[in-house]
């Protein structure tokens, strides 16, 4: 840096100015401490914070303005408006006007040199009530030069009045740009002229949709046309609400016509509601709603005409056949985004309405075979190749031809599952209830649907995506079930659909290259079938129906021997064979001697399944059949001591227990003295509890406090528990009517308090509790 100072002179310079900033520093802090130690602003306008600092802002400076300008326009309006009604006839025609115009004219020019003066709040407010002014001035105009109109006219006074309003308050916007309020206000005031004008003139639904069309279509074109940031752009909101109206006349209207010349009043007017729409989505980004309302208006106008003279079922197949070709717009690249998404959307809409009514018609067809299980085998053919109530043939082709468009949309999206799926759920219902509105005979249509079953399960044995896959299988498993429930009014019909269908379910478990969720759907479903006809073959015997259960349980048995050879759908097969074990026992429960048979014989198949070392926890369900068999059997002979019949078995399998103990020290308890003590203890525990007499609590008693005992001393689990358990029971037996006879004494707030002072010490002593079930919990676990 070269400067004409010599180095010492500007040294000495440089040091004078830094004291001087120096000083003027101290000075502006000690102005700044007085200020602050002030108990209000000595500056209007200066910042709260400065005058009292830390204390919270209850409302902003600007809120605040903002609020008293809002105030003072209100109250401005307010005696505008009480001028004008009330002190306006205690005026002559000439003070009137001037006052009216001079207010008006003061309100409406006030707001320039304010905007001026950068005062934008104050003006908005000012010209707020101008826009007022001038509509009591058309008011007050009314009153004075239309005394004594009639409603018509009062109307068509309001239109133009409105019209002329929008028109001044537009003006006034753009000579005042940097007014907020005159433009939107003229904006909404000009939706009003047309629909105004419509009532005036007594115009019906479509002329008012018309009026409605036309101020939407301005609207529109207002918000294509205007500038950049002009308010004029949210025209588009209005112009929505408008056009909505009008599609929504033209669908009512076009709903009601009764002839095909009543509907072209109404379709002319959802044509110009579509071509409205799609001229919107073409002009304003992201404007798809308006092509969607376009195509759904389309589609109405043109199947509208057609209605009155279709069935109701094949006017809602004509308009899906009208609204299929909207779908195509998604692949025309040529139309801007928003149309092509917009049709597109409106297509899959109508097709989706489509397809919910022909699934509404199709469920209630199918749903009327429920009335086969009034009377199985009648031969009454319910719902089977008689044709459908309404909707006849149109329901299949409806669901057919919304499923061929889902398909086409599945690979026209390729990524997404949803169309496929729809695609295959439809298609099977429009197939599968096809047949029934042709008047068929019923093998004919019981034939079809099992044809529509078996392509819908072949699909998900062998459909590489997994989404269509599980769609196709829960398909055929409905409409197995439901032409299973078909088949049941006649006996051939039965087997021929119960073999069929049970012999498609092993094929398709034993596909190799299907997955292996649907292989043992498939498994678990033939074992179902083959239950259900061995059934319908007992039922063709003249046995009693708990004697159907000995049949049925040949079904476990089957898949108990089958074991491992079923390979991965085992766990499906047995599953199924267990749901047809618990239909055997609910089969025998009305004969108490077939019920005993029936559980012993579950057992042995339990046990069976348990001889293989993946199966070992049955052993203990095949022990509790066992043990039931033998109750049921007891109680149906009669017996009253029951410990004639348990204690042969239950000393030789102590016995054997014992046994086993000595060659294998390390087998439990449990499995060694269990099932023999439960034989004999339970039921005679259950007996004790019925009994009146004293022996038997007593010898049960003391039988099982010696185990109690026993067991403590061998250090043996089974016995002490069990011992332990029976002793507890038999002496709660024993005091139970003394506690009731005590409790009865009590008074009635004694128990409460009990239970809270109990709550209480177990609260209090609730760590000693824990530490002393734990040592219990180890005593226990160490014994055999």
């Amino acid at each position: 840096m070269n400067t004409p100072l010599p180095p010492a002179d500007e040294l000495a310079l440089i040091d004078r100015e830094l004291g001087q900033l120096d000083a003027r520093r101290l000075y502006l802090l000690a102005r700044r401490d007085w200020l602050l130690r002030q108990p209000a602003p000595l500056v209007w306008g200066a910042p709260a914070a400065a005058a009292a600092p830390g204390r919270p802002k209850e409302a902003s400076a600007p809120g605040a303005q903002n609020l008293l300008l809002t105030l003072g326009a209100v109250l401005l309006a307010v005696a505008a408006l009480a001028f004008t009604l009330i002190s306006w006839g205690s005026l002559g025609i000439g003070g009137r006007s001037a006052v009216l115009a001079v207010v008006t004219a003061a309100a409406l020019v006030t707001p320039a040199p304010l905007l001026r003066r950068g005062l934008r709040s104050t003006a908005e407010s000012v010209a707020a009530v101008g826009l007022l002014l001038t509509v009591l001035d058309a008011y007050a105009l009314f009153a004075v030069g239309i005394p004594a109109a009639d409603a018509d006219a009062d109307t068509a006074y309001a239109a133009g009045a409105a019209a002329v309003l929008a028109a001044a308050w537009a003006g006034y916007g753009r000579a005042l740009p940097a007014l907020r309020i005159p433009v939107p206000a003229a904006l909404l005031t000009a939706q009003l002229p047309l629909p105004l004008a419509a009532l005036a003139a007594d115009a019906g639904p479509a002329e008012l949709g018309w009026a409605l069309l036309a101020t939407a279509a301005l609207d529109l074109a207002l918000a294509a046309s205007a500038p950049a940031r002009w308010p004029a752009r949210a025209a588009w909101i209005p112009a929505a609400a408008l056009g909505a109206g009008a599609l929504l006349i033209g669908l009512s209207e076009s709903a009601v016509a009764a002839s095909a010349a009543d509907a072209a009043a109404p379709a002319a007017l959802l044509a110009a509601v579509a071509a409205l729409g799609v001229a919107a989505a073409w002009r304003i980004p992201g404007a798809w709603p308006a092509a969607t309302a376009g195509g759904l208006a389309a589609v109405a106008a043109l199947g509208g005409t057609a209605r009155p003279e279709l069935a109701p079922g094949w006017a809602v197949v004509t308009h899906l056949a009208l609204a299929l070709p909207l779908l195509a717009a998604v692949r025309v690249t040529a139309l801007p985004e928003p149309v092509r998404l917009g049709l597109a959307r409106a297509g899959a809409g109508i097709a989706g309405l489509a397809a919910l009514w022909g699934c509404a018609a199709a469920v209630t067809a199918l749903a009327a075979r429920l009335r086969v299980l009034d009377e199985v085998w009648a031969a009454t053919t319910p719902a089977a190749g008689v044709p459908l109530a309404q909707p006849g043939v149109a329901a299949p082709v409806a669901l057919l031809l919304a499923a061929g468009a889902a398909r086409w949309l599945s690979r026209a999206l390729p990524g997404r599952p949803e169309p496929a799926v729809m695609a295959v759920a439809l298609g099977w219902g429009g197939l599968f209830t096809a047949p029934l509105p042709l008047g068929l005979p019923v093998a004919a249509v019981l034939a079809a649907q099992l044809a529509v079953t078996a392509a819908a399960g072949l699909l998900a044995l062998r459909s590489p995506d997994r989404p269509t896959a599980i769609a196709a299988g829960a398909v055929a498993l409905l409409g197995a079930g439901n032409v299973s429930l078909a088949a049941l009014d006649g006996r051939a019909a039965t087997f021929a659909v119960l073999g069929l269908l049970g012999s498609g379910c092993a094929a398709g478990a034993a596909y190799g290259p299907a997955p292996r969720w649907a292989r043992s759907g498939a498994a678990a479903l033939a074992v179902g079938y083959a239950m259900a006809l061995v059934v319908a073959l007992s039922a063709l015997t003249d046995l009693a129906a708990p004697w159907w259960a000995l049949p049925v349980l040949a079904v476990p048995a089957a898949v108990t021997a089958a074991g491992p050879g079923l390979g991965a759908q085992r766990l499906a097969a047995e599953a199924s064979a267990g749901a047809a074990g618990l239909l055997a026992l609910a089969l025998a429960c009305g004969d108490a001697p077939v019920l005993a048979l029936t559980l012993a014989l579950a057992g042995v198949v339990c046990a069976g399944s348990a001889v293989r070392a993946d199966r070992r926890a049955l052993g203990w369900a095949a022990g509790v059949l066992f043990v039931a068999a033998a109750w049921v059997r007891l109680a149906s002979a009669g017996v009253g001591t029951a410990e004639a019949y348990t204690l042969p078995v239950t000393l030789p399998a102590l016995a054997v227990g014992f046994l086993r103990r000595r060659r294998d020290p390390a087998a439990s308890s449990w499995t060694a003295y269990g099932p023999g003590l439960a034989v004999t203890l339970l039921p005679s525990l259950a007996a004790a509890w019925g009994d009146p007499h004293w022996p038997r609590p007593l010898l049960l008693g003391a039988a099982a406090l010696g185990l109690t005992l026993a067991g403590a001393h061998h250090r043996l689990r089974a016995p002490l528990l069990l011992g332990g358990g029976t002793l507890a029971a038999v002496a709660l037996h024993e005091l139970a009517p003394y506690v009731v006879q005590v409790v009865d004494a009590l008074p009635r707030w004694l128990p409460p308090a009990l239970a809270g002072l109990l709550l209480l010490a177990v609260g209090a002593t609730y760590e000693k509790r824990l530490r002393d079930a734990r040592r219990l919990r180890s005593a226990l676990g160490r014994l055999h």
